[in-house]
């Protein structure tokens, strides 16, 4: 892999019980233990598919065996390789929906969203996005709302995924330059300079919205299928 490019697996997390045993035995102890968390049987299935696809994406990359791949979280809680730190990856799923995005030498996150139908758009707007956000999205037509409102979501997701901070960053602080999506105005003074930040929105189909933002130039996006069955 390309220091400058970015392999995005994707596909559908089908939580059948014919392969839940495999997906489980890679998993590890503290993966095992959050799974148990989970007592709504769906989310409990998907989280064990999501973890175990992860696994044999990055064992894939690093030829390693899934179960052995040393997944550890940093003190906000994202993971990384204790053993290959240069290696870079985030996971997202959405409903049935799943993207892993793998790089090198970067900080990198992705997000993805089904794009249904909200209620009070612009109360989670006026909370969530900068004033030059909220301007251009209140001035779009209200055909247009719904699926602009996720693409900036998806983007401001991506980078405080990135960043390790998570939500809590506040989605109003990374600002998106509404005339060119490709790019940022502001981000956090800890997080340096908003240009050094790329964003990119990834096509995975109709109804579906997904960003990736990383802290370096993107020069090439692998996209490649997961799957039904492993």
């Amino acid at each position: 892999m390309k220091s400058k490019t970015v392999e995005i697996w994707h596909g559908k997390v089908t939580t059948d019980d014919v392969h839940y045993q495999a997906y489980w035995r890679v998993l590890d102890a503290a993966e095992q233990t959050q799974a148990r968390k989970l007592k709504n049987t769906l989310l409990h299935k998907r989280y064990v598919e999501v973890h175990g696809r992860l696994r044999s994406v990055l064992a894939a990359t690093l030829n390693q065996p899934p179960e052995k791949i040393r997944i550890k979280k940093t003190g906000r809680g994202k993971p990384y390789l204790a053993d290959h730190p240069e290696l870079a990856f985030n996971l997202s799923h959405s409903a049935d929906r799943l993207m892993i995005a793998v790089s090198r030498q970067c900080q990198l996150g992705v997000d993805i969203e089904i794009c249904k139908q909200r209620i009070n758009l612009s109360g989670i707007v006026d909370k969530c996005f900068a004033e030059e956000e909220a301007v251009y999205w209140a001035k779009l037509p209200e055909s247009q709302k719904n699926r602009a409102f996720y693409r900036f979501w998806t983007r401001k997701e991506a980078f405080v995924k990135a960043t390790g901070h998570g939500i809590t960053l506040g989605l109003n602080h990374c600002v998106i330059n509404p005339e060119n999506p490709t790019e940022f105005l502001r981000v956090p003074e800890l997080y340096g300079q908003a240009c050094a930040w790329r964003v990119l929105d990834i096509d995975l189909g109709e109804g579906i919205c997904s960003a990736l933002v990383a802290d370096k130039e993107i020069t090439a996006v692998s996209l490649m299928a997961l799957e039904e069955t492993e």
